[in-house]
């Protein structure tokens, strides 16, 4: 007899989570097919490298430590380390639903591979994959899991009243952050801002964001922890809220060059789905889509108006996409969250004032510390290792310096030729 440290186990809620947490994993491929096909041809297996290995460093570092950095009993700011190794971890349920304590396990982790993967796209294309490998490993232990920590593990931010119902604070703003950070702390690419990075695979782009719509159903239903009414609104606002944005992107296309492109497509979509993210099983359907609708206008103009004229080098506008769109989906979430909606607490329509404020606490509670934290991390880093390779390197391609291997076979005369090209040398 398994021992019940929760309420009794459900098999019809295990089944969804088991499902949930599949479909979350699915989603660290899907973006690498979706950050794979925005960068250029010679870059493009690296980059689709550095989100499929999240799957195993990260993976392991959330079994080692992470997990219970995250959700063991502890202080405010972290949990103990009474469950490393997963020592307890067992099929006991607990407070989280009636399903076993090892799935919350493996559901969460699924949550933490994401967001490490997400970060990736602030340093394509220059970052050396060694370091990156360290970097994911060390940041999901000393930034992401503090984090879940304060908000989902019993820390400061739960207490304090702020909701985030599937990693708005927790995953997106957390990403945004440290994407700025990195791209600060690793340097802009070679000829950034003197040519054009052009994606060169556009197809790529639209299987990895419709990909990524099909797993994040699991990644905000599975979030309810049960097969119950509120995953079918998460659920529901899951399908709406993209839908919505993606729609308001074309437009916003339309209006400024007077063509929808599908790139635009593709990011609308997922703009909306870290939009919805914190606020999915909070807020009425209807909310979802005026939550879709103003999530694609603060990310759109920084992408497309803002960004080009930047300094800063975020290869694949992870903060714009993330950080915007979940701090903009995070303050909503403030304004929309309804008990009638299965909220724990009513947002400003519906008459509590007080939770905007709380919600810009955790906004800024989490972008501050994840700022500065990775910042801090990947300059420690750079003092026992390089980030990112050489010119000449970087001219040649990652896929060929770091992997030794290209994503297309052009013939050797012609790989040679291009090489020297990319690399500054002449024909």
């Amino acid at each position: 007899m398994i021992p019940q440290a929760g309420p009794p186990l459900r098999g019809d809620d295990t089944a969804w989570m088991l499902v949930s947490t599949a479909l979350v994993l699915l989603m660290t491929p899907a973006l690498g097919f979706f950050y794979g096909g925005l960068v250029r041809r010679k870059n493009v297996l690296n980059t689709m490298m550095m989100s499929f290995v999240s799957l195993g460093v990260v993976g392991l570092a959330w079994a080692l430590l992470g997990y219970s950095l995250a959700f063991a009993p502890g202080g405010g700011w972290a949990g103990g380390l009474n469950q490393a190794l997963l020592r307890g971890v067992g099929l006991d349920t607990g407070s989280w639903g009636a399903f076993p304590r090892l799935l919350h396990f493996a559901y969460q982790g699924a949550f933490a591979i994401i967001t490490a993967a997400l970060v990736s796209g602030a340093v394509v294309e220059r970052m050396s994959f060694g370091a990156y490998v360290w970097f994911i490993g060390l940041w999901s232990l000393l930034v992401y899991a503090p984090a879940a920590h304060w908000v989902w593990g019993g820390g400061w931010l739960g207490k304090l009243g702020a909701l985030d119902f599937a990693g708005g604070t927790v995953v997106h703003i957390n990403a945004g952050a440290a994407a700025l950070a990195s791209a600060f702390a690793v340097g802009r690419r070679k000829d950034y801002g003197r040519q054009a990075f052009l994606p060169h695979n556009v197809p790529y782009v639209v299987l990895g964001a419709a990909l990524l719509w099909f797993g994040w159903f699991g990644f905000n239903g599975g979030s309810a922890s049960s097969a119950g009414p509120v995953a079918v609104l998460a659920f529901v606002n899951t399908l709406l809220a993209p839908a919505t944005t993606l729609v308001v992107w074309l437009l916003l296309d339309l209006w400024r060059t007077g063509r929808p492109t599908a790139v635009g497509a593709a990011t609308g979509a997922v703009v909306g789905l870290v939009g919805v993210t914190p606020a999915a099983g909070f807020i009425a359907p209807a909310s979802a889509i005026v939550l879709g609708a103003v999530v694609a206008l603060p990310s759109y103009w920084y992408m497309i108006v803002f960004r080009p004229k930047a300094a800063l080098d975020d290869s694949l506008d992870v903060f714009a996409a993330h950080g915007l769109g979940g701090i903009t989906g995070a303050l909503l979430t403030g304004v929309l969250a309804q008990r009638a909606w299965s909220a724990p607490a009513d947002g400003l329509i519906a008459g509590g004032v007080g939770l905007v404020g709380i919600q810009a606490v955790a906004i800024l509670a989490v972008f501050g510390y994840s700022l500065v934290g990775t910042f801090v991390l990947l300059k420690l880093m750079g003092l026992r290792m390089s980030l990112r390779l050489g010119e000449k390197e970087e001219g040649i391609g990652m896929d060929l310096v770091m992997h030794g291997e290209e994503a297309y076979n052009r013939g050797e005369g012609a790989v040679l030729v291009q090489e020297r090209r990319e690399a500054g040398r002449g024909d």
